[in-house]
């Protein structure tokens, strides 16, 4: 039986670099989906409204790994084939627009009213106030929670394991099967996943803390 070594350690790193890249897919696509979401929550149509909000409640009321388990094994069984990569991703997609997508909603309906009323006495265009006025404004209040929200998307990375995408979870899983030897080895995982989520969660606070001395000087 093999033991723990180096040979191991660095198939985790490569598992670490595939966490990475899926975590930032779900960021990059989720944050596109979640702009789109948000910008029909504020929505002056009834109708976009209604769909943002359906959406975000379905989403948010459905376990991240169902909604895995819907994207790797539905999907081919209505003929499209999907790899477990494009399972992930299309899955970690969806959670974060939902997500994001209500926390930017909040985000630009916390910028003061008297902001909204400026941009309309300037005789912009409902798309160039939300653009060009109250969205950079939205940006900075919700730039730290954003911020945090990237743990949570890295560790829930973690879900993709169960769909056959090796990532850092399922690269510690594999090396256990082979070594029989799960504290030294999730002990590393666990390291690892901390490396990768204490400089997000430091430099949230970093930026809560930097708002909040803004705030009490302005």
């Amino acid at each position: 039986m093999p033991t723990f070594g180096l040979v191991h350690v660095q198939f985790l790193l490569q598992g670490a670099l595939w966490t990475v890249a899926l975590s930032a897919c779900a960021f990059i696509g989720g944050g596109l989906m979640g702009l789109l979401i948000a910008l029909c929550r504020v929505s002056r149509f009834a109708w976009l409204r209604a769909i943002a909000a359906a959406y975000i409640q379905i989403v948010q009321g459905v376990p991240l790994l169902v909604i895995m388990f819907a994207g790797y094994f539905g999907l081919p069984a209505l003929g499209l084939a999907v790899s477990p990569l494009m399972a992930a991703t299309l899955s970690m997609t969806i959670w974060v627009g939902a997500y994001l997508g209500e926390f930017w909603r909040g985000s630009i309906q916390s910028v003061p009213k008297a902001q909204w009323e400026a941009a309309e006495c300037l005789a912009l265009s409902r798309t160039q106030r939300m653009f060009k006025v109250i969205i950079p404004q939205a940006i900075r209040n919700a730039t730290p929670g954003t911020v945090g929200f990237m743990v949570q998307i890295v560790k829930n990375t973690s879900l993709a394991s169960a769909v056959s995408f090796v990532d850092l979870t399922r690269a510690g899983q594999l090396i256990n099967n082979s070594t029989f030897q799960p504290f030294i080895t999730f002990v590393v995982v666990a390291l690892i996943s901390f490396l990768l989520c204490y400089p997000l969660s430091a430099l949230s606070r970093r930026l809560e803390q930097r708002m909040a001395r803004g705030m009490l000087s302005a």
